[in-house]
């Protein structure tokens, strides 16, 4: 079924007449999105509710030229209550109109006014997925992983290459505003040479069996037969971030454990967990860095935000959480005695100092949303493409190569 309005066909075609033409106020080029898996919490939440609609609501991407590229969302998903409540109700609750929708993907495939596909459904449907819009030259932008395998991975962006495609993954944690503030200081010189970084990543994910505390994320994230684990879900995310702020990863080593071995599914159902839900590693850069990541959906948190990450220099040290930052220079280094005897006399959180927020700070997944709208519309280059993301695919199955044989695993033999 679908709920679809009439375009005039070519739409890019139209949109690049429109852009050669030069500045024109009266303008409103455009382009149209199938947004498939929205119904689930990641294409819900962080796509639709705070990207999409958000860029609707503010007229559009401002490009160079000063004219402002529209979004024209098209939902797609199984569940036809859900992605009709979304398009129909959530929409105008938004915007003030509705949206398309259809529950069928091979019809937008079809469609020629459609000019981008997006995918955030289950990882082991995302390679067939990708291909098929690539076969019907659609530009494609997806959730990580991108596969399963780091063959699958390059493989799939050796075929989007083939095809001519514009592809892009989100890489969301680039944007946030304490790794932006880190960014920074590490481009001001304020760390020195660097010597170690360290993160602390989770919360305690619930298993469902008392029922006044259901789960917070979906039972297949704890199937690796559905693509689910720690460190296929959370190395995609360490391989950029390390990559981008300290240097090129050359080796892993990982532990990692199934502590919860059994959760009660979205039916109500109790299953046996098979994907690791705690993942402990040590990356070694190609620089001499090393970063210990410590990522987990059974630890309680204790410490300033869900993710933070603590760069240690020889001038001085900082801490970033999700939206703060806190530095310690040399000279404000406290000089604590070890004297487990008596009270520790220091508050070692007195020593350290916020970093100001120098800038209104967007939301990370709407700022590359638009970044990859500008880039379909011949306006910027975009990096994060699928063959970028498969490099994190690589460190995944490296990691979990560690983990089965106990052993380092260098990066280059999967690096393509």
């Amino acid at each position: 079924m679908m709920k679809k309005t009439p375009r005039p066909a070519s739409p890019n075609l139209a949109l690049a007449a429109e852009l050669a033409a030069g500045p024109d106020p009266t303008a409103a080029p455009s382009l149209t999105v199938a947004m498939h898996g929205v119904t689930g919490r990641m294409g819900t939440n962080q796509h639709f509710l705070r990207s999409i609609l958000p860029i609707m609501k503010q007229g559009g991407v401002l490009l160079p030229s000063g004219q402002h590229l529209q979004v024209e969302p098209i939902l797609v998903g199984r569940d036809e209550a859900k992605v009709r409540r979304l398009a129909e109700e959530v929409a105008v609750e938004e915007t003030g109109s509705p949206v398309d929708w259809t529950t069928s993907l091979e019809d937008l495939l079809d469609d020629r006014t459609v000019d981008i596909v997006f995918d955030s459904a289950a990882t082991p449907l995302r390679p067939s997925i990708v291909r098929l819009a690539a076969e019907h030259g659609k530009a494609v932008y997806c959730e990580k992983p991108v596969a399963t395998t780091a063959a699958d991975a390059y493989a799939l962006a050796a075929d989007c290459e083939a095809a001519g495609i514009k592809t892009g993954v989100v890489q969301d944690k680039l944007w946030l505003p304490g790794i932006q503030k880190l960014r920074k200081l590490r481009d001001d010189g304020f760390f020195g040479r660097i010597l170690s970084v360290r993160g602390e990543f989770g919360y305690w994910v619930f298993s469902g069996h008392d029922p006044d505390r259901p789960p917070q994320r979906p039972s297949w994230n704890y199937r690796r037969e559905d693509g689910g684990g720690m460190i296929m879900d959370m190395y995609c995310h360490w391989q950029y971030l390390i990559e981008d702020l300290f240097g090129e990863i050359a080796s892993v080593m990982t532990h990692a454990s199934i502590d919860i071995p059994e959760r009660i599914d979205e039916q109500g159902r109790p299953y046996a967990c098979t994907a690791d839900d705690a993942a402990y590693a040590m990356f070694q850069l190609q620089n001499g860095i090393v970063c210990q990541f410590n990522s987990s959906w059974t630890t309680r948190v204790r410490r300033d935000d869900l993710l933070t990450i603590q760069v240690d220099g020889t001038k001085g040290s900082a801490v970033a959480g999700l939206r703060d930052c806190w530095t310690q220079s040399a000279t404000e280094t406290p000089r604590p005695t070890w004297n487990p005897d008596l009270p520790q006399p220091l508050c070692f959180l007195d020593a350290w100092q916020p970093v100001a927020d120098e800038d209104a700070y967007d939301n990370a997944y709407k700022i590359q949303w638009e970044l990859f709208l500008k880039h379909v519309a011949g306006e910027g280059e975009f990096p994060w493409s699928i063959r970028a993301a498969a490099a994190g695919v690589a460190l995944a199955e490296a990691g979990e190569r560690s983990w089965k044989e106990r052993r380092w695993v260098p990066l280059d033999g999967l690096r393509r």
